[in-house]
């Protein structure tokens, strides 16, 4: 999304910097107004900072009013002098140059950070181009600070990466079943995004898994079972709001049991009432309870809750007749990106928005045409669709939520902080303790694991290396190897792909015939998988193997011939650490399944509960 800088330096020419600390004139200058109108009173309640809120809503022009429902994306590193590419994809697709651009043009009240839109390339400049973003916003008349958002997960999903803090994703915080290190994770994170500038984090995931084929959610989860998921949902929760960072809770009314990835395709729950109640309805319900800022919502159709085919999204009677009326929910709604093809299947890039502002959304997350979307919710107003006053009830409950979190009185990002916040010691090191209590041992027979350095030098690790998620080194063959060694093995690493051909089965094979043992990671695998075949081979050197499953736990029941196995659930490097960790029996497993695993040959039946989980 967006990323902003100040309206007077809008031209490619322009040679101003965003790197530096904006002066105590600059800011006072800029907020001197909006302090004045916001300043409550000792003693003053809820009501009368209402009142200063709505004031500021009434200064705003309709178009204004239209632009703070917006959250959108901006590419550079910048917000006013981006590199040349970043300058034309901006042109491409928002019809501006850089953030500050953006920012006077549509009066955005958000931004969305990406990887891929080279926004973060590290702390530094990530402060930077956030302090330019709200330099932009308060240079316009009647400015307001800008809620910058980002996806930072943890696990398989993370915008900003090293040098910042990775922590283990939810679903190997589920595998470690601690409240407080849910919470340890929430408060880190959320002082490392705040020093950065970031205000708003789209995470904790409040899905509850209950489907092994799931192509979106997965590890995502904290698990299948929804006390469980609910208690660390609302740890996270916590944990993030008190580092002054707005948590958001998703995809609501729960988007656990897909077979369709809502990226690509329209996902259909088929769950009952009932169900819902008793399993996706939970951690919402507990997030609502621990005072979660924001709730995003799934572009998945739920016949059960509406019947109209729309997706939860666009629906009234889910978000307003459930999440807002029946659970009591009065914070912020956005919707999940509006560029996604689940909400785009039924209706125009036009009407989507307008109906998401309908249904009860406050926030509209990423629309494919900002022009469009902009425009159409203009238009809507125009021609009586929309009421103003509809808007103003959703403007109200975004500068709630920036005030609460202390984005209208300390916008900026703390570069100070950066040094002594962002990837400290302390840090990287909880990261590791937390990581060593999610690892799961599914499988040990006859004492294969740990592996003895004096026994089983020469360590061969082979298998998949998919691209690692944002930030971290990889490839996971290679961090297993490094991590072995510096516990005394001498390891080498063989990629071998997520679909290893003949030739490459036949390379590692003969590659273990000089190894001691053999450690291989697996990543998703399949009945018809040639990683079965990888697998199977190396087990008939005779060479003791162990299986890593470097992503969903539900690799082994597709290998039962495995004698160990481990679950790490990512293959980010801190969890892939903690499994060499295990590996050489430096810790002990101490992870327990946060879902069930079915046999292969009859999903009907378990072949591990959860909470199984095996120690040394």
């Amino acid at each position: 999304m967006p990323d902003t800088s100040t309206g007077s330096d809008t031209g490619t020419g322009s040679t101003r910097r965003d790197t530096a600390r904006p002066s105590r004139r600059a800011v006072l200058a800029a907020t001197a107004g909006l302090t004045a109108a916001l300043t409550v009173p000792a003693g003053a309640d809820a009501a009368d900072g209402d009142r200063r809120l709505r004031e500021l809503i009434s200064r705003m022009t309709l178009e204004e009013k239209v632009g703070q429902l917006f959250v959108t994306r901006v590419y550079g590193h910048s917000a006013t002098a981006p590199d040349q590419a970043d300058i034309d994809t901006n042109l491409k697709e928002l019809g501006v140059r850089t953030a500050a651009e953006l920012i006077a043009k549509y009066r955005v009240g958000g931004i969305i950070y990406f990887a891929w839109a080279h926004n973060t390339r590290d702390p530094r400049q990530i402060a930077a181009l956030s302090d330019g973003i709200q330099r932009a916003s308060l240079a316009q008349p009647r400015g307001l600070p800008v809620l910058i958002a980002t996806d930072q997960e943890h696990g398989a999903v993370c915008r900003i990466g090293k040098p910042a803090t990775l922590l283990p994703g939810a679903m190997a915080i589920g595998a470690g079943r601690s409240r407080s290190d849910a919470r340890t994770l929430g408060r880190i994170s959320g002082a490392e995004l705040r020093a950065m500038g970031v205000h708003q984090d789209y995470a904790p995931d409040a899905d509850v898994n209950v489907n092994p084929a799931n192509p979106v959610i997965g590890v995502r989860s904290f698990g299948a079972d929804p006390d469980a998921v609910a208690a660390l949902v609302a740890a996270e929760v916590r944990g993030y709001q008190s580092a002054g960072v707005a948590a958001t809770v998703k995809h609501f009314p729960g988007h656990g049991d897909t077979s369709v990835d809502s990226h690509y395709g329209f996902p259909v729950i088929t769950h009952s009432r009932e169900l819902w109640e008793r399993l996706d309805a939970v951690p919402f319900r507990a997030a609502i309870r621990a005072g979660v800022d924001s709730v995003m919502t799934g572009h998945i159709q739920f016949p059960a809750l509406d019947g109209s085919g729309d997706p939860a999204t666009l629906s009234r009677p889910v978000l307003t007749g459930i999440l807002r009326e029946e659970l009591g929910y009065d914070g912020v709604v956005i919707t999940d990106s509006l560029g996604m093809q689940g909400v785009r299947t039924k209706y125009g890039d036009d009407r989507v928005p307008v109906l998401a502002l309908k249904a009860g959304v406050d926030q509209l997350l990423n629309p494919p045409s900002l022009d469009v979307a902009w425009n159409a919710v203009l238009t809507a107003v125009h021609n009586g669709e929309l009421t103003e006053d509809r808007l103003d009830e959703s403007i109200l409950r975004i500068l709630r939520l920036k005030a609460r979190r202390g984005v209208l009185d300390h916008p900026w990002a703390r570069p100070d902080r950066i040094g002594r916040t962002v990837g400290t010691k302390a840090h990287l090191a909880t990261a590791d303790r937390i990581a060593e209590r999610t690892t799961t041992l599914l499988v040990n027979e006859d004492r294969t694991l740990p592996f003895d350095p004096r026994r089983e030098r020469r360590v061969l690790v082979v298998g998949a290396d998919p691209a690692s998620p944002s930030g971290t080194t990889g490839p996971p063959t290679g961090v297993l190897a490094a991590a072995l060694t510096e516990l005394g093995f001498a390891a080498t690493a063989l990629s071998t792909g997520t679909a290893p051909s003949a030739a490459t089965v036949d390379k590692a094979v003969t590659a273990a015939g000089n190894a001691d043992a053999v450690v291989v990671a697996t990543y998703n695998v399949t009945a018809g998988s040639s990683q079965r075949t990888l697998v199977d081979r190396l087990l008939a050197t005779g060479r003791p193997v162990a299986v890593v499953a470097v992503r969903n736990p539900y690799d082994i029941a597709q290998l039962p011939a495995v004698r160990a196995c481990l679950a790490t659930y990512c293959w980010t490097d801190v969890e892939l650490r903690a499994a060499a960790r295990v590996l050489a029996g430096r810790v002990a497993p101490r992870g327990r399944l946060p879902v069930p695993v079915q046999q292969a040959d009859d999903p009907a039946r378990e072949l591990y509960p959860i909470g199984h989980g095996l120690t040394y």
